[in-house]
């Protein structure tokens, strides 16, 4: 199959979130699955001073935006990790050579709709124009969402474009595109699409919206978050649409890149350890200690790397905090989000700073060592579409203490009595939105640690899961 990947973001070109991380390594996991790959992109000032081989073509864009024509230019590069992949490079200085992608600290970029309505209809004229043959044309998130919105209104009269099939992927649904509905004249659409059903939501056109019913196939990122996504407390408003279209919607969790993420490999880490000899784990938390300057000790080492915001949690931590000092335990807490949890976790971190290392900032060194040097991951997301940290913790044998909401629901199986008699166990999970029911999810995690045989058996039950892209490839193959 031909695939095309059409996306705002994308690893090593530019990053905001795991939305680049994730439309960066799919193609190329893609491409040992035998399938042919190209890739779309805004041409960002990060683009230009990283220094990447590109080259212009003898391609101009000219793209209505309104009642105005707006002029773009094609570029051409090869993806570096790969010698087939072509990446192509849409450029409008006005709209992308910016310091950052879609704002500012003081808010988002007010022609964010403008700047994304342009790339969308740059993606298809690039098609059109260099008459590339596509199979499936692969969107993700708002950024794209308008893609197979103009392949089925716009488009649907050329004979090249209306074979394509497009796939839209919801990586947080919280994030839709939502803009004044006089931006509707921005897009080129009939007028009449601006109703309840194709792209308008509460008076503003949204285009999420737009891309959930328009697309051939709509993705997101874990079998749960699909299902959570259809009810009111998950659908941020779309659930109706999405009820409405669920034959065409699927979970596919994403995939771990196990040659960064590992303890046989980590270039991070001390020690290297694995499956079979866990000794360099025991090691790597020593050095852990050392590293936060916290005393050496027999206690479980607890870990939490995350945004400091409400979804992730934090606000339940807090509340268990003191209690939690209480019990015979270090916890080590890295990332960086709200100026309020920041200031909260400051004023706990002084009581107790023999116990506690709070590390607002963010560390990809000290991530990999946290990982590797922890014995218990916290994760008790208020939601989470996929999740990645607690994968990793899966792979570092650092047992994960998570709510059963989205992608951690679908990784993680309760150490309940049966689960560890079959022997199907890798974490502790909470399935209400409460302190108590956090800390009491964390008690039994240590009241497991406690035994040495049963703490390893699960241990190993963790680090012997598969979470690989290959895995997610494959029903990706399939879905496409």
């Amino acid at each position: 199959m031909k695939i095309a990947e059409a996306s705002s973001e994308i690893v090593p070109y530019a990053k905001t979130g795991g939305l680049a991380d994730v439309v960066g390594t799919l193609p190329l996991y893609l491409e040992k699955a035998k399938q042919e790959v190209s890739m779309f992109i805004p041409l960002y000032k990060s683009v230009i001073t990283s220094g990447f081989d590109i080259k212009l073509m003898d391609v101009t864009l000219d793209i209505p935006i309104g009642d105005a024509v707006h002029t773009g230019y094609l570029w051409k590069g090869v993806h570096p990790d790969s010698k087939d992949i072509t990446v192509y490079f849409i450029q409008h200085d006005e709209y992308y050579h910016r310091d950052a992608l879609y704002g500012t600290e003081s808010g988002d970029y007010p022609d964010n709709s403008e700047r994304f309505i342009f790339f969308s209809r740059a993606v298809i004229e690039v098609i059109k124009r260099l008459e590339l043959s596509i199979d499936v044309l692969h969107c993700h998130d708002w950024q794209t969402a308008l893609i197979p919105v103009y392949l089925k209104t716009l488009y649907s009269h050329d004979k090249n474009l209306s074979s394509i099939k497009t796939v839209l992927t919801i990586h947080n649904l919280a994030y839709q595109g939502l803009f004044l509905r006089e931006d509707m004249k921005l897009t080129g659409l009939d007028r009449t699409l601006f109703n309840w059903k194709p792209l308008e939501h509460w008076g503003k056109i949204n285009f999420l919206k737009g891309g959930i019913v328009f697309a051939d196939i709509v993705t997101t990122v874990s079998k749960k978050y699909a299902e959570e996504i259809r009810t009111a407390e998950f659908g941020c408003g779309l659930e109706i649409i999405l009820k409405e279209h669920e034959h065409k919607l699927y979970g596919i969790i994403n995939g771990v890149d196990y040659s960064e993420w590992s303890p046989e490999n980590d270039k991070f880490i001390s020690h290297k350890y694995n499956i079979e000899n866990l000794r360099g784990k025991a090691m790597c938390k020593k050095r852990l200690r050392k590293v936060l300057s916290l005393p050496q000790a027999k206690a479980p080492m607890l870990g939490m790397i995350s945004r400091l915001t409400e979804q992730k949690g934090v606000d339940l931590l807090i509340v268990i905090m003191d209690d939690l000092m209480k019990r015979d335990l270090q916890l080590v807490i890295l990332g960086i989000g709200d100026e309020k949890y920041h200031q909260m976790l400051r004023e706990i971190a002084l009581k107790y700073k023999r116990k506690l290392s709070l590390n607002i900032m963010f560390d990809n060194q000290l991530a990999h060592q946290i990982e590797a040097g922890a014995d218990i991951f916290l994760m008790p997301s208020k939601y989470e579409p996929c999740g990645l940290s607690q994968m990793y913790s899966l792979r570092y044998g650092t047992i994960p203490v998570v709510r059963e909401t989205g992608g951690l629901a679908d990784t993680i199986k309760d150490a309940n009595d049966l689960n560890l008699k079959n022997g199907t166990a890798t974490g502790f999970t909470l399935k209400g939105y409460f302190a108590t029911e956090f800390l009491f999810a964390i008690d039994r995690a240590l009241e497991l640690y406690k035994s040495k045989t049963k703490w390893n058996a699960l241990r190993r039950n963790a680090m012997k899961q598969d979470w690989s892209w290959k895995r997610s490839t494959r029903e990706y193959v399939e879905l496409f």
